[in-house]
């Protein structure tokens, strides 16, 4: 392919996550994408990436700090923005991008309020350009399997379903150590986690959420419920904390390679501390919640979370007129590091660490008067249970026909966050929510 049929990306937001997208675009896409250029607030974490970049081959690209947003944009003459800033302003650049002639594309929860996904749908409407939302887990090949048989009707008209998702301590603790721990920054973990779950359910009913209610609270981390249980290490942060020595909840983030170079060696510039105890004051969102949702199609989903459980994995059953499906999965050990951004200093963990990776899935179909029968899944390699490579090639190359239709746009990446808006105004005024009456499509 010719240099200028070459598709031209920028990418927003250099921390860990961003990493996913320009590895695979250097490694593996580099025939139909480049990167040519990168924003941040942070010049060092930009350094980090660019460094990232030139270990695997690449040239380096110029960096433009945030204000300077516009700038790149033009001066590079991008084609597609990546969005994987902190989830408050996801909106921000993603309707700039468009309104610069850009399609976007957005890590999850494409925003995290309805006056956010407003401007989101507006600015769509305006310009004339796209957001595309990157649902890794709808390109499972276990998530996929669960909609091919919800669509084949072998349990017929499905009125009822149950999901029970859980994070082990190792995850849900990281979302206490992180920006996320603010509500204002994340929405909470129903907004940044359990959006992928949300979204599952629609793509496997081929529905949308009309009505929610939620209960939740911090139940677990938190100074105040590690007070109650007697933990001993409360201070602010890991680094320099003696307690923390002896703590399995603690991360020590100048031993881990990922963490340090695009963290402890960014502090001087913004301040900001990756590595905040999840047991010190100032956590604003919840670690558990119980909610009900119900669909336009008639359906009901009840719904269990919570982070700091003993195994990470989800068990989803589906009641239908004609019989039901079970579905288990067992996710593998979380890694705070998260993608590679140095082949440096290395531990065994970040060496061979796969995010999203499965141990274990079964689905198992139970007709109505008929022996219940194992369904054969296809183990997929590579991040998110075999997703990551599927979406990326879908993304970034998109030439296939997908009988699946599981790339997700701006009404299905609002839809589930519909349900994140819908829990939080219920937790608030303890009232199920009408959630299609927030936005105006």
């Amino acid at each position: 392919m010719s240099e200028a049929q070459i598709k031209r990306y920028v990418i927003v937001g250099m921390g860990v996550r961003s990493a996913f997208y320009y590895q695979a675009i250097i490694n593996d896409f580099k025939n139909v994408a480049k990167v040519v250029g990168i924003c941040d607030t942070n010049q060092t974490r930009m350094n980090a990436a660019n460094d990232r970049m030139a270990e695997l081959g690449a040239e380096k690209v110029p960096t433009y700090k945030a204000e300077d947003f516009d700038k790149m944009v033009q001066e590079q003459k991008a084609d597609v923005v990546i969005v994987t800033t902190i989830d408050r302003v996801h909106h921000q650049y993603c309707i700039r991008a468009m309104e610069l002639g850009c399609d976007a594309i957005t890590e999850k929860p494409m925003t995290i309020d309805e006056d956010k996904l407003q401007q989101m749908i507006d600015a769509e409407k305006r310009t004339g350009k796209q957001v595309r939302v990157l649902f890794n887990y709808r390109y499972s090949p276990h998530h996929t399997k669960v909609r091919e048989l919800v669509a084949s009707g072998v349990i017929g008209e499905i009125a009822t379903v149950h999901m029970d998702w859980i994070l082990d301590c190792a995850h849900g603790s990281d979302f206490m150590r992180r920006w996320h721990r603010e509500k204002e920054n994340s929405g909470g973990i129903q907004m940044h986690k359990s959006i992928h779950h949300y979204d599952l359910v629609h793509f496997w009913l081929g529905t949308e959420p009309e009505l929610v209610y939620c209960i939740g609270g911090l139940k677990f981390y938190g100074k105040e419920n590690a007070e109650r249980r007697g933990e001993k290490n409360l201070g602010e942060r890991y680094l320099n904390n003696e307690d923390a020595k002896s703590d399995p909840f603690a991360i020590h983030i100048e031993k881990n390679a990922q963490l340090k170079k695009l963290y402890l060696e960014a502090e001087h510039e913004d301040g900001y501390i990756r590595d905040r105890n999840c047991f010190a004051e100032g956590i604003t969102i919840e670690d558990s919640l119980s909610m009900i949702i119900k669909y336009t199609n008639g359906a009901v989903m009840t719904y269990n979370t919570y982070a700091y459980a003993p195994w990470e994995g989800y068990r989803c059953t589906f009641n239908g007129s004609k019989g039901r499906i079970e579905v288990n999965v067992v996710e593998s050990g979380y890694s705070a590091g998260g993608e590679p951004v140095t082949s440096y200093d290395l531990t065994e963990l970040e060496k061979n660490y796969i995010q999203g990776g499965v141990e274990k899935t079964s689905i198992v179909v139970y007709p109505l008067f008929e022996k219940p029968y194992m369904v054969e899944i296809e183990k997929g390699e590579g991040g998110h249970g075999g997703g990551d490579p599927v979406l990326l090639e879908d993304v970034l190359v998109g030439t296939k026909t997908d009988e699946f239709k599981r790339a997700a746009y701006i009404r299905d990446g609002g839809n589930a966050v519909l349900i994140g808006v819908g829990a939080n105004k219920s937790m608030k005024s303890g009232l199920p929510v009408m959630v299609q009456e927030l936005v105006k499509w």
